[in-house]
């Protein structure tokens, strides 16, 4: 089954960033390479389910006209307000996806550390909803931890697997390390071009 919403809520209650996202090396190294990745240097209309307290979300709001970012424990979601309160175009909501997927279309979404929450129906549905949600061309980034936990459900790389075999999305970005995987995907049609032939450096 996938984690409970008072799964997350322990963990806040404990400590105010359990996954050390504002202060580790390892999470801004990260954050650098998520990026890099994004083929557009700017989108209309983003959305991060998952924010935790913000910190990755303050870097997306740099890049998104609008941007909306969720999660589904309340103690994050107070920090990210405060985090974020100085962004006018930034929405900082609770929902529990995929249940409670937002309305709309989006062209950017980041799925950052979150899949391996759910059971193997809810990550399918996750995905299906956010190919749904995409606009033609629009960007699906995802990025996860590819070690093993525990509690949760599933690893990264399962969740990447599934996110492959996904209808309706093209790979653009592929890259892997020890500690996580990161890809890009462009919703399908149009075909998927490099960021140089966007630009028309070919």
């Amino acid at each position: 089954m996938s984690l409970p919403a008072d799964y997350f809520d322990a963990l806040y209650a404990f400590t105010t960033d359990p996954w050390g996202f504002a202060s580790r090396w390892y999470e801004h190294r990260k954050y650098a390479c998520v990026l890099a990745a994004l083929p557009q240097n700017r989108y209309r209309r983003g959305y991060e389910p998952g924010c935790s307290i913000g910190v990755f979300t303050e870097h997306l709001a740099a890049r998104c006209d609008r941007l909306l970012a969720t999660d589904v424990a309340d103690a994050p979601l107070r920090a990210a307000r405060h985090r974020l309160a100085q962004f006018t175009h930034v929405e900082v909501g609770r929902a529990a996806v995929p249940d409670e997927w937002p309305p709309g279309r989006f062209d950017l979404l980041v799925i950052s550390e979150l899949g391996y929450y759910f059971s193997t129906p809810d990550l399918h549905r996750l995905w299906a909803c956010a190919t749904h949600a995409l606009e033609p061309g629009g960007t699906l980034l995802a990025v996860h931890w590819r070690h093993p936990v525990a509690d949760y459900p599933q690893t990264g790389d399962e969740v990447h697997a599934a996110l492959a075999a996904q209808q309706g999305l093209g790979r653009l970005v592929t890259h892997a390390e020890e500690d996580f995987r990161l890809e890009v995907y462009l919703r399908t049609p149009p075909a998927v071009r490099s960021v140089a032939a966007q630009t028309g450096l070919r």
